[in-house]
């Protein structure tokens, strides 16, 4: 899984460089979008943004079979575990020190 991670990011890196391939949004996009508080765009709406999506429909069925498994895992670990750790934390830190103000900021990965 990690050579086919490997492989696959470096094709899409190399078809970026070549301009075969083009990023929906620049990072100027980006920007404007969370500078204006618009966090409804389609661009935020993927719940797996900063993931890399080694799916595509040209693989072949046993290179999308590994992708999807690479695509779980990452959910998983980058994503689901960081908001309950982050959680946990937060209810700690709360129940911890009930008569404390606290700022918590959280970012849209």
């Amino acid at each position: 899984q990690v050579v086919f991670a490997l492989n696959q990011t470096l094709l899409q890196q190399e078809s970026l460089r070549a301009g075969s391939f083009q990023s929906p949004y620049t990072t100027e996009d980006l920007i404007k979008h969370y500078s204006c508080g618009d966090l409804s765009s389609i661009i935020f709406n993927h719940d797996t943004f900063q993931i890399p999506n080694f799916i595509n429909a040209t693989l072949p069925a046993h290179e999308l079979i590994t992708a999807q498994e690479i695509d779980r895992y990452f959910r998983q670990e980058l994503i689901y575990k960081r908001n309950e750790r982050m959680g946990r934390r937060v209810k700690d830190l709360l129940e911890e020190y009930p008569d404390k103000s606290f700022f918590f900021a959280f970012g849209v990965g």
